[in-house]
């Protein structure tokens, strides 16, 4: 039995399939090792299986779209979380209490007309 769940954090859109009983976790149809370089996104990714005790008990599966790769891994734990919740309902305390179930809406804020950036400006001349 497969559980589904999408998964979102900045630009990148996740999909993600947990299968009971399996221990791999592929991205993109490529092991997690070789997807993330950094072992900073792969923790990440592993958070709500360690926050449930259910380390080692899942196969993961997940296609990700769009941002960068920081934003994909949120993505993917994001996914995975919301996929647990499935699985079991009464796991919802541990992963909201760890923050796992909210999406985080922090986006890049946009570049203002007449301006170096979202919020730099051209320096201030007074004659």
């Amino acid at each position: 039995m497969n559980y589904y769940a999408t998964g979102k954090r900045k630009s990148a859109v996740a999909r993600v399939w947990i299968t009971p009983g399996e221990d791999s976790v592929l991205v993109n149809r490529r092991p997690v090792e070789e997807y993330f370089g950094r072992e900073t996104s792969r923790m990440e990714i592993q958070q709500p299986f360690e926050v449930t005790n259910t380390s080692g008990q899942f196969g993961v599966r997940a296609t990700v779209e769009g941002g960068g790769l920081s934003g994909q891994a949120g993505a993917v734990k994001h996914g995975i979380a919301k996929a647990l919740l499935l699985f079991n309902p009464g796991l919802r305390q541990h992963l909201k209490r760890a923050g796992f179930l909210t999406r985080d809406s922090r986006v890049k804020e946009r570049k203002k007309y007449g301006q170096k950036g979202a919020r730099k400006r051209f320096q201030f001349s007074k004659r």
